[in-house]
């Protein structure tokens, strides 16, 4: 069987490494190469977290994916997951925490609800304001992207696996029985081709069809006040929900703590596009945050980062065959969400490769969802 893998960036790398570990040999194509900052996984760091606002129907899928992070971090050259934990501050009526709390009883997750005494003693870089609380997840924690995508990629070189670097994509062609991947060195058959762009699509037919729209994520970095707050692989991650809400991480160069506002999603038309500069309200935005709920920053910036991801309309992937028996696989529009989950995702992508059944229900992200609801 020969096996094509289109993109080889947070998700592609880790299909590559879970087809890889089964014996299933195959190619990457990339139009840059596994660890680049044009994609989703740039930025230094991402959530992990258990009791998950999305949906319980996640879990299970959280659960086997915490395992392979530590199996991958085996083959690293250093730590990729920091287990320290995970908050999420704000009102206990508002939906992210009922949703987080809702989803904890459903699956007997260990979480722990800190007042402000308690959050202040245990978490003092997040202050939990008059009539909020702090949700604390003990099984999250913080995972350093571009080293884990690259890992994965050389991982699956090392098992078999041949990744193509700097060879633009041109088309991915369904031919019945088969798929063609077009790229600048010409055309190439396989027998299943796992369609992996991110934010890239606009740029190939086979995926246009799919209700996807790439968006850039801004990233500030602020300056700590003291080397004792926002230590990593101590302080957890953050997440705060209402106004301001924002999502905050440990300084992972021992220097900056990194802020991304949320709701500061632009529409781009595809990362080739991507200001590699902020707009001065963002970054003002993300400075009057710091100043109104993190006291152990300053509140100006040193560095901005920009990235983009792909967003569906529910926000949950596309993952599945583009239609029964078809040799095209979709793997696209993880909304922000997906890079901690992606070792799972690569294992179910490489279950569908090889016709086994998916062992956790994910007819939720079947690509064909929207074409059915209309």
């Amino acid at each position: 069987m020969t096996v094509a893998v289109v993109g080889t960036g947070t998700i592609g790398s880790m299909v590559l490494w879970r087809l890889a570990e089964r014996g299933i040999s195959a190619v990457g194509f990339d139009t840059y190469a596994p660890g680049h900052d044009r994609g989703a996984a740039g930025g230094e760091s991402r959530i992990f977290r258990m009791a998950y606002r999305e949906g319980p129907e996640y879990v299970p899928l959280l659960a086997q994916a915490r395992n392979m992070w530590l199996d991958l971090e085996r083959h690293a050259p250093g730590q990729l997951f920091y287990p320290s934990g995970f908050v999420t501050v704000g009102d206990p009526s508002h939906p992210d925490i009922v949703t987080s709390l809702e989803t904890a009883r459903v699956h007997d997750l260990d979480v722990e609800i800190l007042d402000a005494s308690e959050a202040s003693r245990r978490v003092p870089e997040h202050p939990v304001r008059d009539g909020e609380t702090m949700v604390f997840d003990p099984q999250g924690g913080l995972l350093l992207p571009e080293r884990s995508v690259l890992t994965a990629a050389l991982r699956a070189e090392q098992l078999g696996a041949e990744i193509r670097r700097y060879r633009r994509i041109i088309d991915v062609i369904d031919e019945g029985d088969r798929a063609t991947v077009v790229t600048t060195d010409g055309p190439e058959s396989f027998d299943q081709v796992i369609v992996a762009c991110g934010p890239w699509v606009a740029d190939l037919d086979v995926v246009r069809h799919l209700p996807l729209q790439p968006k850039e994520l801004v990233a500030t970095w602020f300056p700590r006040r003291s080397t004792d707050r926002f230590v990593l692989g101590r302080t957890p991650t953050a997440l705060r929900v209402g106004t301001p809400g924002f999502s905050c991480f440990p300084a992972v160069d021992g220097t900056g703590v990194k802020v991304i506002a949320h709701g500061a999603y632009s529409e781009i038309d595809g990362p080739e596009l991507l200001p590699r500069s902020a707009p001065e309200a963002v970054v003002r935005r993300a400075s009057e945050f710091a100043a109104a709920v993190l006291p152990d920053l300053h509140p100006d910036p040193i560095r901005v980062g920009t990235y983009s991801d792909a967003y569906t309309p529910d926000h949950h992937p596309f993952l599945g065959r583009a239609a029964q028996g078809s040799p095209i696989i979709h793997a696209s529009g993880f909304s922000g969400h997906g890079f901690k989950l992606a070792p799972m995702f690569g294992d179910l992508i490489a279950d569908i490769v090889a016709d086994d059944r998916p062992r956790i229900d994910i007819a939720f992200m079947d690509p064909s969802r929207f074409a059915a609801a209309a």
